[in-house]
């Protein structure tokens, strides 16, 4: 049996944590498909033998993954924030999850398809909305409200005024 955290993050899916856990996996550092567990009898939305739960690691986070069926789905409520070190990785994860059949969204958030939400957040965007500048501060946050995948020059440029 896969060693199970002390506090874990449930995603509930439908009849996908399989597939999502191995796509996150393949995408983000630190990621990983743990385990995967079969139904040891009929449940409410699948059959005896079919994936129920898949333990798995997003970015050192660890996850169930529920295939709980269709009475549940993601929303903005819980996203993952991702921090990215420069403008290439924000590409790299942004388009890795619009790509693969996610959906943009603003201010940084994109959708996966399963429809669970990411936040692909720049650290220089963090930083320019924390700066001790108001001015400057209030220039960065309002480039940003304008964006959707976060144009870190653009950034800077707006918090330099």
């Amino acid at each position: 049996m896969t060693k199970i955290a002390k506090n874990t993050v449930c995603l509930w899916y439908d009849g996908c944590a399989e597939e999502a856990a191995h796509f996150y996996a393949a995408t983000f550092p630190d990621s990983s498909v743990d385990a995967v567990y079969r139904a040891p009898g009929d449940f409410p939305s699948g059959k005896k033998g079919d994936v129920l739960t898949v333990w798995f690691t997003v970015m050192g986070i660890p996850c169930l993954g529920l295939n709980g069926g269709p009475a549940f789905t993601h929303d903005e409520a819980f996203s993952f924030q991702v921090a990215t070190a420069d403008q290439e990785e924000t590409d790299r994860y942004w388009d890795a999850i619009v790509r693969n059949g996610g959906q943009e969204s603003a201010c940084g958030w994109c959708k996966d398809k399963w429809g669970l939400c990411w936040q692909i957040t720049p650290l220089a965007l963090t930083e320019a909305i924390a700066d001790p500048d108001p001015a400057a501060a209030k220039r960065a946050f309002e480039a940003m409200m304008t964006m959707r995948k976060i144009d870190i020059a653009a950034i800077e440029a707006a918090r330099r005024g």
